[in-house]
């Protein structure tokens, strides 16, 4: 018999325990500045093409003791910005409130902004779904605050279909929550 037990028969048991997460589920819960004046809202979210999970490096230092190297780790690093994408609405209004919270941070024609570290209640709430949309995990990434809003590109011999835009959005760390499920 086989030391490692990972034949196709396990593959299947387990698959069928387990299952897989699909790429679809997945949505934006909440989007918002600390003080909600730059709120995106449940009806904007729809518009949301697709998003990822943000992933999480812990650093390690090297200490050199007697010809090697042990590795010791310390704090985590994330990537620290977080971009989504967007299909535009028809009058771009999702696009709008989010370069007006641009402006917010820094207005160019008045050389003004809010310059403050994003507080905690800037946030964005990213969830994970099972197949009947119930949460599996939530993932909040906190300090939130815009760093660029994309272009839009119209086509006059282009075939109809919706435009799409990206955000990018910068934050400070994430906190997760585990939720039960059946």
């Amino acid at each position: 018999m086989p030391d490692v037990r990972q034949t196709i028969s396990d593959f299947y048991r387990v698959a069928q325990e387990r299952d897989f997460s699909r790429d679809f589920q997945f949505r934006v819960l909440n989007v918002q500045s600390a003080d909600g004046s730059f709120a995106i809202t449940e009806d904007d979210l729809v518009y949301a093409k697709g998003g990822s999970i943000p992933g999480r490096t812990i650093n390690v230092s090297e200490i050199p003791y007697m010809g090697l190297n042990f590795r010791v780790p310390g704090g985590a690093t994330y990537t620290g910005e977080y971009t989504l994408s967007f299909y535009s609405d028809r009058v771009d209004s999702l696009r709008t409130l989010l370069l007006n919270w641009t402006r917010d941070t820094f207005d160019d024609a008045t050389s003004t902004g809010n310059y403050f570290i994003a507080k905690e209640t800037s946030i964005v709430d990213l969830v994970q779904l099972d197949t009947q949309l119930n949460r599996v995990s939530q993932f909040t990434l906190v300090g939130a605050f815009p760093t660029s809003v994309g272009d839009v590109s119209y086509d006059p011999s282009g075939t109809g279909a919706p435009v799409e835009f990206e955000v990018s959005l910068g934050y400070q760390y994430v906190r997760s929550e585990k939720y039960q499920t059946l």
